[in-house]
């Protein structure tokens, strides 16, 4: 039999304080963009976020994250000396002026890439990786299917306008935080504003790095197809929010498009974890088993974006047994827990047995089996 235990995990405020509204968000003049939070990943704001779009230089992001990869498995090292092809030389667009026949170093190649957002270097990258853009392309797609893209296909590693290369918001938002999650030291490097290679200065094209301190990436791109596009990523007391603004008219309206989000984002809504992994957050009575009570939880850090000052509105709800028989294996679902604000719910996943409870001997069933009946 189940039974629904209401949690309330903080006391009712003023009835003003049930009547709080946020404000509307911003409407802005782009195709597609999306603001979400990193630790929850929900959505606060988003128009299209599905629609597939030309990503230009966006598609960098996806090649740094195989590269990372490379890295942290140990089948490329930073020190690396790379022999810059006649190919990655050729490159048109932005680039970081290497020259062919040169040896350059995994390092330098990396900021060439990022922070000066060189074609060139991302070829010479993927060719050392890989041994082929081609072959390289190919592991962009495979990781875009297992992070859950599910509205990307690459053609290329820079971005360069192709058939059937593609991204949508939602996607980038996605790769941008398994980028941050994944390989957070490595992220750092898309915060520096400026890189000299060859007696070339260049700076980062992220004019939010200038405009805005709490701004520590992520990625610009530009074609006449695609329209002016900016990921970002901005840290502001702990809380970490990730926009998507793509085919803006201007780099300056890119710019301005995105900082409106992330203002919004920061003013109007807060996040919270309300639950560590593995934290219980009730006991279960356990019948015929070696314990007599197993905590529940959940398997994974639960945080909750929500509009900003309704903290102490909300309430969790578990719906699951009022007591279970051992044998029990840890990690096996056991019910379903709620997060609702008011009458709106906005979270629901699986409640789970946080350890293994084996089964009594022969007296400790007995004994338990004459107590249930009274229980």
């Amino acid at each position: 039999m189940f039974r629904y235990f209401l949690l309330v995990i903080f006391s009712a405020t003023s009835p003003a304080m049930l009547q709080a509204q946020v404000a509307s968000a911003p409407e802005l003049n782009a195709k597609s963009y999306i603001l979400a939070d990193f630790d929850s990943g929900q959505v606060i704001v988003q128009k299209d976020p599905d629609k597939k779009i030309e990503p230009a230089s966006i598609t960098k992001m996806m090649s740094a994250y195989i590269i990372y990869e490379a890295l942290s498995e140990g089948a490329i090292a930073k020190t690396d000396l790379v022999t810059i092809s006649e190919k990655a030389w050729k490159m048109g667009g932005s680039k970081m002026f290497i020259e062919v026949g040169k040896q350059i170093s995994v390092d330098d190649l990396l900021k060439g890439m990022i922070i000066q957002s060189g074609n060139d270097a991302t070829v010479a990258l993927a060719e050392h990786v890989a041994g082929s853009e081609a072959y390289f392309v190919d592991l962009m797609n495979r990781k875009a299917a297992e992070l859950g893209m599910n509205n990307s296909m690459f053609q290329n590693t820079t971005g360069w306008p192709a058939d059937d290369h593609y991204m949508s918001t939602r996607d980038m938002f996605t790769l941008a935080r398994a980028m941050i999650r994944d390989f957070p030291k490595e992220y750092e490097l898309y915060k520096v504003k400026d890189f000299t290679f060859n007696n070339i200065p260049q700076s980062n094209r992220n004019k939010l790095l200038w405009r805005d301190e709490t701004v520590d990436g992520i990625k610009t791109g530009h074609t006449e197809a695609a329209g002016y596009c900016l990921v970002a990523s901005a840290l502001r007391e702990d809380m970490r929010l990730i926009s998507v603004v793509v085919g803006a008219d201007s780099d300056n309206d890119r710019t301005a498009q995105t900082q409106s989000l992330l203002n919004y984002g920061y003013r109007f809504f807060e996040t919270r974890r309300l639950y560590a992994a593995n934290e219980s957050i009730g006991d279960l009575r356990v019948w015929k088993g070696v314990a007599d009570q197993v905590g529940v939880g959940l398997t994974k850090d639960l945080y909750l974006t929500f509009p900003r000052g309704q903290y102490k509105q909300l309430s969790a709800a578990a719906d699951r047994p009022d007591s279970v028989v051992a044998p029990l294996n840890q990690y096996q679902t056991i019910g379903k827990l709620s997060i609702r604000l008011q009458d709106r719910l906005l979270f629901e996943d699986d409640l789970y047995v946080l350890s293994a409870v084996e089964r009594a001997g022969f007296f400790k069933r007995l004994s338990d089996s004459v107590k249930s009946v009274f229980d």
